[in-house]
């Protein structure tokens, strides 16, 4: 069965508006819950949340699907999506749920499930709970008495923060080093600056007053400009954006200029391999990493695995070639000696390792290679329409890697989370980069609004 409600990270869209719904969330529940009952066991599933409004109508939504079915439930609250992915391990539970759109804004809300293992689920496992929705909901409900009950882990945040905490290479402090936070008024408003501080850091904190609106308003890794010019106020060494749900890392260097996921995974990578820690032989990204990575790791003699976009195929990759390094432009950073997901805080902490043991300022070691011109535009475009269909747009297309052949490339997808088509070149020439995007974005948009 193709997976219709599940994107390429869980189920996303409008709060209050399908599938974004309490009813849909509720039969998310209720058909998970049949795929995951397995033995006879009291079963467990945890639930946790970034900061939006609409988290207080999905959360009750899933715990009533929940125990409706016979599984205990443990509310974990606001906390970022790896701790989710963490706690499910470390309490044994048969399921862990993140409700979160991650770096969208507070309108929308999603679900991303865990399986007891801490990895998200395969698309395998998503379509037959799509399939259990469509035909199963009322099926297999607990007996009166055999109902779950719910319950909050108190101290669900101070074990995060220790588990982030022993990432950390031992030995190794943050005393003396200026470090401002963006924390995008999501998941990680409390932790992020704990864990920093904890391990000996100045910390201005930014973005850690949430309203249930203000997530990623203005702030956090897709917003930097606030972050940026913190970083030159206050004079500090370094700069962390992360998004909503903490999965995600962008970095400032103490000029406010920004590194991206490449270029921090570059900077992982060839500091776990000069100690002898990196596995795979080099590091696994998408298909949208810049091509200067690319030859960054081969003049140290790694290798670039490349996927499509989205972490889960990176993570798959990860788990099927032996890799413990990947992830994505976009900050999504997974290390899999310490996570099972993307962790902006344990990323964190991994470049700032790298950065004490090389020592000098961030601008002179945390940008490890020049990038090609990279140019990314977005087109939105109506739900039925399919502008990537048209023939102008498919000349426009061939046209473009005409170009573009033997010195770039270029990468047209579908988002997978909202109603956009990302059209990206690259190649040694800024200049033709920018034409080919311009004319393949410009069919589109005659398309979309035809």
């Amino acid at each position: 069965m193709t997976r219709k409600l599940f994107g390429t990270d869980g189920i996303r869209g409008r709060a209050n508006e399908e599938p974004m719904t309490a009813d849909m969330a509720m039969k998310v529940a209720a058909a998970a819950a049949r795929q995951f009952r397995r033995g006879e066991h009291r079963h467990t599933v945890v639930i946790g949340k970034d900061t939006r409004l609409s988290g207080y109508m999905i959360e009750p939504a899933m715990t009533a699907g929940f125990i409706s079915m016979g599984m205990d439930v443990v509310l974990l609250g606001p906390l970022p999506t790896p701790a989710v992915a963490m706690l499910t391990r470390s309490l044994r539970a048969d399921l862990g749920v993140m409700i979160s759109a991650s770096h969208n804004p507070f309108e929308d809300n999603g679900i991303k499930l865990f399986g007891p293992d801490g990895f998200k689920l395969s698309d395998e496992i998503e379509a037959a709970i799509e399939l259990e929705i469509a035909t199963g909901h009322g099926n297999g409900r607990a007996a009166s008495g055999a109902l779950g009950r719910a319950r909050r882990l108190v101290d669900a945040a101070g074990r995060y923060i220790e588990f982030v905490k022993s990432s950390f290479p031992r030995g190794l402090r943050l005393d003396g080093i200026r470090i401002v936070v963006d924390c995008a008024h999501g998941a990680a408003y409390k932790v992020a600056p704990s864990v920093l501080y904890e391990l000996g850091a100045e910390v201005i904190p930014l973005g850690v007053a949430p309203d249930g609106f203000n997530i990623n308003r203005d702030s956090g890794a897709v917003a930097t400009a606030a972050m940026r010019a913190a970083v030159v106020e206050h004079k500090a060494h370094i700069g962390l954006a992360l998004d909503g749900d903490a999965d995600r890392l962008l970095v400032a260097d103490e000029t406010g200029t920004l590194l991206d996921g490449d270029q921090l995974m570059g900077l992982i990578a060839t500091s776990w391999h000069k100690a002898g820690m990196l596995k795979g032989g080099g590091l696994v990204a998408t298909v949208m990493s810049n091509l200067g990575l690319e030859r960054y790791l081969a003049d140290h003699g790694l290798t670039l695995a490349r996927t499509a976009v989205g972490d889960r195929y990176v993570v798959e990759h990860m788990r099927e070639h032996g890799f413990n390094v990947g992830g994505e432009q976009s900050g999504h950073i997974i290390l899999h000696d310490h996570s099972t997901t993307g962790d902006g805080l344990i990323a964190a902490l991994q470049v700032l390792a790298a950065l004490i043991e090389r020592g000098g300022a961030v601008s002179d070691v945390g940008r490890v290679f020049t990038p090609l011109p990279q140019c990314l535009k977005n087109v939105h475009f109506r739900v039925g329409v399919e502008p990537l269909s048209t023939l102008p747009v498919e000349r426009a297309i061939a046209a473009a890697q005409s170009r573009l052949a033997g010195h770039g490339r270029l990468l047209i997808r579908k988002s997978g989370t909202e109603p956009l088509i990302r059209v990206m070149a690259e190649a040694d020439d800024p200049v033709i980069v920018t034409e080919v995007v311009d004319d393949v974005v410009a069919a589109l948009e005659r398309a979309a609004a035809a």
